[in-house]
């Protein structure tokens, strides 16, 4: 099964430790009770545990749940630490911190304003 999540209206990540011996339904529970988002909108969800070698996406893709368990043989992710809180991710976000990058890349190129000239 391979899908292209390019077009997914949302990417969240929770942050800090989730329990990673969590499934489908308690994944989706901690999705709706602990941050009261949906768990069946267009959205990817993203967890992990304690070591930062691998994590779990859930995704609702019309007709049931899939979820997706990735450990990585070499290297940790750079995982936001903050338990509490739950982010919206770019793609390009989602990108770095699945390449073990930093979601802040201070040297980056940011998009700008437009200027006056």
């Amino acid at each position: 099964m391979k899908q292209d999540f390019t077009s997914v209206q949302n990417i969240y990540i929770i942050c800090g430790k989730t329990d990673m011996r969590k499934g489908i339904d308690g994944l989706a529970t901690l999705i709706q009770d602990s941050f009261k988002l949906d768990p069946y909108s267009d959205s990817i969800f993203l967890f992990s545990g304690t070591s930062k070698d691998r994590y779990k996406c859930l995704y609702f893709d019309g007709d049931g749940f899939a979820i997706l368990y990735k450990r990585l043989d070499n290297g940790k992710l750079q995982w936001p630490k903050d338990e509490k809180e739950v982010r919206n991710l770019s793609q390009k976000e989602l990108r770095w911190l699945l390449e073990g990058l930093s979601l802040q890349q201070p040297k980056a190129i940011t998009k700008s304003a437009k200027g006056v000239f």
